[in-house]
């Protein structure tokens, strides 16, 4: 039995059925079929204005973010997609807190519903910082049909790593 690493919370019946995509080579063509579209936001740039324009939209009151990036290192380090962080420097005497957002680069090349998946749950960090009911309300509401596009981008990082190691 394949032991699927990035659904092992979900249920057996579940995994099996994402099994039997597998067994019949279907996985890829699921993805694919469901979301046929790759995003434009490629600079770091139209990243920050991306991730800028959904922090306007749905969390004005929010604490300003001061850095947005595609981080390469980010698939390896901590099996983070995402990472939220706050840097504290001491500038003259006063503590200056700085929000940075870093995405996995790896979402570069990705459908446009994953990259706002991972750009919602970092932004959802700035209200509430644990995996809480209050945490995925507010996911949902930023993006509704989170939990589904969660799940399917675990789909989609089976997949990957499936392709990955048939070519090794």
């Amino acid at each position: 039995m394949q032991h699927l690493k990035y659904l092992s919370a979900y249920p057996a019946a579940l995994q099996d059925k994402v099994r039997r995509l597998i067994a019949e080579q279907q996985l890829g063509a699921y993805l694919a079929d469901k979301y046929p579209q790759r995003h434009t936001v490629q600079t770091d740039r139209a990243l920050y204005e991306y991730v800028a324009d959904l922090k306007r939209e749905f969390l004005r009151s929010g604490p300003a973010i001061d850095k947005v990036i595609y981080d390469s290192k980010l698939d390896v380090l901590r099996h983070a997609l995402g990472l939220h962080t706050t840097i504290s420097r001491v500038q003259g005497g006063k503590l200056k807190a700085k929000k940075e957002i870093r995405i996995a680069s790896l979402f570069k090349e990705g459908a446009p519903e994953f990259l706002q998946m991972i750009v919602v749950h970092e932004l959802a960090h700035l209200k509430e910082n644990d995996h809480n009911k209050a945490f995925y309300r507010l996911c949902e509401f930023m993006q509704p049909g989170y939990h589904q596009t969660e799940f399917d981008l675990r789909l989609y990082l089976t997949h990957r790593e499936l392709v990955r190691e048939q070519s090794a």
